[in-house]
């Protein structure tokens, strides 16, 4: 019996290691296609204050690092600058008001970050717009507020946003909305200049309105909390398999960020600089100098192949930018023919998928964000063309 038993584990050890040799084969990465598109950063409420916690009653506001800027989040300045700095995709709250319009603000209540008392909801756009939404911020427990008074009036609405970004991918987030709110929001969106019909714009929130907003606008990018976290879940359990899940076919996954700078941050690093400042100005004062008497840059030969490589791995689409076309005021391009030329330039450096219109042009947008879109009239038509490239 002894012999029988070790032979059948011995068996099941075989049939075991088999399967792991045949799944790290058939699921390995060096098999799978190129990925489609590239990395996009999503500005989350544009720029905004630190919160080191969730704050006292939940006031994330009434526990921020001390202010090293004056920018408060979800207004048309904190997201303007962080279109400035690169982000290809803004994402803002949106609750609506008493009087049928809609406000980019993050909680639903206006105790915590405003000189307001009471829901959101219970107020019409004009009332919000005399509120400082600065008011609650503090990073010493209530000793001083920084950025009381910089805040009156600076609430946006829904209108507010899509007029001052027009050709930028917004994800609206939908916390809170019910069915009756999606049609709502729909309409208004409809009766705006916005094209809805397109993969760049997008909503999250709760599974009943973001459904609501599917069916609405089915190009969008709509997502629920609820879907990707259950994506994230099974893909755990079974991903690994190389079979796809059945929530997460057509969906959203969340991946978390293991290593991350967040409750690691090093608070001590200024006083330590602070005694090097002599030696610091000293050092750049003599690289100023010598780009004085120089006149420009010096890029080693060395790295310039480098980056390069980097920068079309990055963005093949940027890459494709600065091979390819010229880009500034005044420039015009028929969005076919540069689809045409991105397909050519795909096939000439081995990217086999160049993708979907849509998908190059919301890449586009990420990477030129000065790029409009315009309808000249063309004798009896209007015709879609790109402006600034």
């Amino acid at each position: 019996m002894k012999g029988i038993w070790r032979i059948g584990l011995t068996g099941a050890a075989s049939v075991l290691a088999l399967g792991f040799v045949g799944l790290t084969f058939t699921n390995a990465s060096w098999l799978a296609d190129t990925p489609r598109g590239t990395p996009w950063k999503v500005a989350h409420r544009g720029i905004g204050q630190y919160a080191t916690g969730p704050g006292p009653n939940g006031c994330s506001a009434a526990q921020i690092e001390p202010p090293v800027h004056d920018f408060i989040e979800n207004t048309l300045a904190s997201l303007s600058q962080a279109r400035r700095l690169g982000a290809g995709m803004l994402a803002v709250d949106l609750v609506p008001t008493v009087d049928g319009k809609f406000a980019i603000f993050r909680d639903e209540k206006l105790d915590c970050r405003t000189d307001g008392k009471g829901p959101l909801r219970g107020k019409t756009m004009e009332e919000l717009k005399q509120l400082d939404i600065g008011y609650g911020y503090t990073s010493d427990g209530g000793k001083t507020f920084p950025l009381r008074g910089k805040g009156v009036g600076a609430m946006p609405s829904l209108d507010e946003l899509l007029a001052a970004f027009p050709d930028t991918p917004i994800l609206f987030n939908l916390n809170g909305f019910t069915p009756a709110d999606a049609d709502l929001l729909a309409r208004t969106l409809r009766g705006s200049l916005r094209d809805m019909d397109n993969p760049r714009d997008g909503f999250s929130g709760s599974t009943a309105a973001v459904s609501r907003m599917s069916e609405h606008f089915p190009k969008a990018w709509s997502w629920s909390v609820e879907q990707a976290k259950a994506c994230q879940r099974d893909y755990m359990l079974t991903g690994w398999t190389g079979i796809l899940p059945e929530s997460c076919k057509g969906g959203t996954m969340l991946v978390t960020m293991e290593n991350s700078f967040f409750g690691r941050e090093d608070r001590g690093l200024l006083s330590r600089l602070l005694p090097e400042l002599p030696g610091i100005l000293n050092w750049a004062r003599e690289g100023y100098l010598r780009l004085e008497r120089r006149g420009y840059f010096v890029q080693p030969d060395s790295a310039k192949d480098a980056i390069a490589e980097l920068e079309a791995l990055g963005s093949p689409v940027g890459a494709f930018i600065k091979q390819r076309c010229a880009v500034g005021p005044g420039l015009h391009c028929l969005p076919a023919r540069l689809f045409e030329a991105w397909r050519e330039w795909c096939a000439e450096n081995g990217r086999k998928e160049p993708g979907t219109r849509q998908t190059f042009g919301r890449d586009l947008h990420a990477v030129v964000p000065g790029l409009r879109v315009a309808r000249p009239r063309i004798g009896d038509e209007q015709v879609r063309t790109y402006e600034g490239i």
